[in-house]
């Protein structure tokens, strides 16, 4: 008789969860470029927006499990795009109407450009997304996108995270995800 699982991975410190997730032997995390474009992709689990609310204060468990439990519910991504070591809206916009139609873009358009396909091309609706305007400061343009976590949905053994053109002339970009990563994400010990 054979038993397989698929066990959670447990870290001791954010530290060492980011440093697992960002290696891309791991599959929680994949890059591509096209066309001078790189996008990056980044699942991101459960506890790291525990521990983003937290901070550095302590918390008893149950105070940890009820955080939690308002995050279980949906699913995180993070997309990272640059174009020649620059977030896009310092390297791709040529003008002033440029700049202004690819922040409206990113603001608010993403939500009809970016889409989570399970296996039978059924579609994960978008619940949110969050776009924090760096200024120039940083060297990617950098956005989470939230899913809900829903088990139908994930009862297939690959999710494709697509990006349309974003008039970058790299066409449309795929990532595929092992929904097997999601399940069993890993975790911290608080």
């Amino acid at each position: 008789m054979f038993f397989i699982s698929c066990s959670q991975k447990s870290f001791d410190s954010e530290q060492q969860l980011l440093e697992f997730l960002q290696d891309e032997v791991n599959d929680y995390k994949q890059h591509k470029t096209v066309n001078g474009v790189d996008f990056s992709l980044m699942y991101r689990p459960t506890d790291l927006l525990v521990k983003q609310e937290i901070g550095n204060s302590s918390m008893p468990l149950d105070s940890i499990n009820m955080l939690r439990d308002k995050y279980k519910h949906y699913i995180y991504f993070n997309l990272s795009m640059s174009k020649n070591g620059q977030e896009l809206l310092s390297a791709v916009p040529k003008n002033r109407n440029e700049f202004g139609s690819m922040v409206n873009q990113l603001v608010f358009g993403m939500h009809e450009k970016i889409h989570l396909l399970t296996q039978q091309n059924d579609t994960i609706e978008l619940v949110d997304y969050v776009y924090p305007r760096m200024y120039g400061m940083s060297k990617t343009t950098s956005m989470m996108f939230v899913y809900p976590r829903e088990k139908q949905k994930l009862d297939t053994k690959k999710l494709q995270f697509t990006i349309e053109d974003l008039g970058l002339q790299t066409g449309e970009v795929k990532f595929t995800i092992d929904t097997d990563k999601i399940i069993n994400e890993p975790n911290l010990k608080f």
